[in-house]
C-alpha cells in the first residue's frame, strides 16, 4: 500500500476510528491521541491489512488501543493514605503524588538510578515525555514490552521516592 493510498484510507475512516476511541474512553483529548496512535500502528503494520476489511481492521486496532489505555489507567490508580473516601476518578495517580512530594530533581535522580531495561524506558517516557510507542520504536522493542517495563519502572520509582520521603533523604 502506498502512502497516498494510506492517506486516503485515513481520510475515509478517521471519523470511525475517533468515534470508537471516544465511545470507549469518553474523553475527547484521549480519543484524539488514540486515533493518532491507531493510524500510526496501522501504518507500521499496513502490510497485514486484509483487502476489503479495512473498516473492521482499523476499528479493531482502535478498540484495542482504547482498551489498552483504559487498562493502563486502571492499573495506575492506587489508593494512598487520605484518599480512601475519594472516588477512583478523582484521586490522583500514586506516581503523581509521589513525584510532587519528591520534587523534579529527586525524581530525575531516581529515574537515573534505575537499572536496565527500566532506565531507558523511564528516561524516554518520563524525562523526555515520549509516548510508549515512540520509546518502543527508539529502543527497538515491542510496545507491549515498553508498557510493561514502564509500569514496573514506575512502581520501583514509587518505592524509592516513598523511602526517600520517609527517611528525609534520597537513597543512593
Amino acid at each position: 500500500m502506498t502512502k497516498e493510498q494510506f492517506s486516503e484510507l485515513m481520510l475515509q475512516y478517521e471519523h470511525l476510528v475517533y468515534t470508537v476511541c471516544f465511545q470507549l474512553t469518553r474523553d475527547a483529548a484521549t480519543a484524539e491521541d488514540l486515533t493518532q496512535e491507531t493510524f500510526l500502528s496501522a501504518y507500521l503494520h499496513r502490510d497485514k491489512l486484509p483487502k476489503g476489511y479495512e473498516r473492521q481492521w482499523l476499528g479493531r486496532i482502535a478498540a484495542n488501543k482504547a482498551k489498552d489505555y483504559l487498562q493502563s489507567a486502571w492499573n495506575r490508580h492506587a489508593v494512598l493514605p487520605g484518599d480512601e473516601g475519594m472516588p477512583p476518578g478523582l484521586s490522583p495517580p500514586a506516581e503523581e503524588v509521589a513525584l510532587r512530594k519528591a520534587g523534579a530533581a529527586e525524581a530525575a535522580q531516581a529515574i537515573r538510578s534505575l537499572k536496565e531495561p527500566y532506565l531507558s524506558v523511564c528516561r524516554l517516557c518520563l524525562l523526555e515525555e515520549k509516548s510508549p510507542e515512540e520509546a518502543a520504536m527508539a529502543l527497538g522493542r515491542p510496545a507491549k514490552t515498553v508498557y510493561t517495563q514502564l509500569s514496573r519502572g514506575k512502581a520501583m520509582l514509587r518505592k524509592q521516592l516513598e523511602r526517600s520521603d520517609s527517611n528525609g533523604h534520597f537513597p543512593r
